[in-house]
């Protein structure tokens, strides 16, 4: 089973400040084609995360300017995050049970070192969730 390291490696993840406005954020996640910014303050700690659906749902669904709201505003804060040494499995099951398809890496510091979505994992990993979530199901 990989480790999330190996999964993180493969990618360049989209850091921005948290003044940044909303609109920059969406525009330059759509120019990066990545589903996730993690936002950070001014010393480079992550403070949150913001996806598509925090634009839905905190910008776009409340009529709010994107142009002024700041990725702060409309961030989910202090998101779960893992440490890159954990597994793949570790992070499916943790997305499965929070709901959620990006988790952000940080070392044990506390440095910001990528994200990981739901995208990233591959078919055997996939299916290995599948199978335990099945198992888990049969055992209610």
């Amino acid at each position: 089973m990989r480790k999330l390291s190996d999964v993180a490696f493969e990618q360049e993840s989209l850091i921005l400040k948290g003044t940044e406005s909303v609109e920059a954020g969406c525009r330059l996640m759509s120019d990066r084609r990545v589903g996730s910014v993690l936002v950070c303050n001014d010393t480079g700690r992550l403070i949150g995360i913001f996806t598509g659906r925090d634009a839905v749902c905190r910008v776009l669904a409340l009529r709010k300017d994107a142009t002024c709201c700041t990725l702060a505003e409309a961030m989910t804060p202090r998101p779960t995050t893992l440490s890159p040494d954990q597994s793949a499995i570790d992070a499916l099951r943790l997305m499965w049970d929070g709901g959620f398809r990006h988790i952000p890496l940080v070392d044990k510091a506390g440095r910001i070192l990528g994200v990981v979505s739901r995208g990233d994992f591959k078919g055997l990993e996939l299916s290995r969730h599948d199978d335990e979530r099945e198992l888990w199901e049969h055992m209610r």
